[in-house]
């Protein structure tokens, strides 16, 4: 995790695609916080929101709590929170369940691609 930069919230199960993005994230000079679970991804929210620039979330992580909630939950803890979705297939309930000022990312992507949604959201706010 690199030692300063803003610091951002990486929730996906995919493994591959969490460390892809975490490089990726780092490499564009964020510190992030990476999880495969949306349970922790709340627990880390509940102790770190206002400490957080951005979250990057999947929106399917399997049974349970959805990233939809997760970013809901998010912006209630810090309202300027950047917040990109990642979907292999529910980008067509964004506008309905997605937070205002998100952004939503369709799978398959190019990691550079989150790393400059989430760099244009958080210059924004």
């Amino acid at each position: 995790m690199s030692e300063s930069g803003p610091l951002v919230l990486l929730v996906d199960d995919e493994h591959l695609i969490l460390d892809l993005l975490d490089a990726a994230l780092d490499e564009g000079g964020f510190r992030v916080m990476p999880t495969g679970s949306a349970k922790q991804a709340i627990s880390i929210l509940e102790e770190q929101a206002q400490n957080l620039t951005g979250l990057v979330v999947d929106i399917n992580l399997g049974p349970g709590i959805k990233g939809w909630e997760i970013a809901k939950r998010a912006r209630e803890l810090n309202d300027k929170l950047a917040v990109v979705y990642m979907s292999g297939d529910s980008a067509h309930e964004w506008a309905s369940l997605g937070v205002p000022q998100s952004t939503i990312i369709n799978k398959p992507f190019a990691p550079a691609q989150v790393v400059v949604a989430l760099a244009s959201l958080a210059n924004a706010a």
